[in-house]
C-alpha cells in the first residue's frame, strides 16, 4: 500500500453528507474558505471529487479521473440533495476494497499510488468538511482516522512554505490536529464568513 494505511472513509463521508444535508438553500451563495468558491461551488466540488475518487479506487481511469479541479468552477446539479449523499457513500464503499490502496491510479489528472490517492481522498473529505462547516456555521468534528490520514498527507506534501493547495498558514505546534491540517492546506483555522 505504498506506506499508507488503509482506512474506512465511510465515517468521514457520512459527516460530510450530514453537513451538506443541513445547508439551507439561502446559504448556497455564501462565501467559503476556498478562494473563489461559494457554498454551491464547494458542494459541486465535493460531488465531483466523490465520483473521481470512487473511479480512482476502482482504477477506472478516464474523464472523471483526468479532470483537473482548477479547470473551472464546479457546478452544483439540481438534484444535489439526493445525489451527493449517494456519491459520498459510493466513494467510501470503493475505498473499502483493499485493491484500491494498491498499485497506481489517477485523480485530478495526476498519476499516483493507490495508497496516496486514498490519503488524498481522506484529506479532501476532512478539509472540505471543515470548509463547509465554517461557511455555514455548523459544528464540525472530523473522523479521527480520516483526520490522521489527511494530516499525514498534507505534512508529507508540504515543501518549504507551500502545501499542495497553496501557501502554508502558520499554526502553533500545540494546536489541535484539525487546525494544523487546515493550516497545511493553506487555510486560516480562524476563518469566519
Amino acid at each position: 500500500m505504498t506506506g499508507t494505511t488503509m482506512i474506512d472513509l465511510g465515517p468521514q463521508a457520512r459527516i460530510v453528507a450530514e453537513l451538506a444535508e443541513r445547508v439551507a438553500d439561502g446559504q448556497l451563495a455564501e462565501s467559503t474558505p476556498c478562494q473563489d468558491y461559494a457554498v454551491r461551488h464547494l458542494l459541486g466540488h465535493v460531488a465531483g471529487l466523490s465520483v473521481a475518487f470512487r473511479d480512482a479506487a476502482h482504477k477506472k481511469l478516464g474523464t472523471t479521473t483526468d479532470h483537473r479541479p482548477d479547470a473551472s468552477l464546479p457546478v452544483l446539479g439540481p438534484q444535489w440533495r439526493q445525489e451527493l449523499p449517494k456519491a459520498l457513500d459510493a466513494l467510501a464503499q470503493a475505498w473499502r476494497d483493499p485493491s484500491a490502496w494498491d498499485g497506481m491510479t489517477r485523480a485530478g489528472g495526476v498519476d499516483l499510488p493507490g495508497g496516496v490517492a486514498g490519503a488524498v481522498a481522506a484529506d479532501e473529505l476532512v478539509v472540505h468538511g471543515w470548509d463547509l462547516a465554517r461557511a455555514t456555521g455548523q459544528e464540525y468534528v472530523p473522523d479521527p482516522a480520516a483526520l490522521e490520514a489527511a494530516y499525514g498527507f498534507l505534512r508529507m506534501a508540504a515543501a518549504g512554505d507551500r502545501g499542495p493547495f497553496g501557501p502554508l498558514v502558520p499554526v502553533p505546534e500545540g494546536a489541535p490536529l484539525l487546525d494544523r491540517a487546515v493550516g497545511l492546506s493553506g487555510r486560516d483555522p480562524g476563518w469566519k464568513p
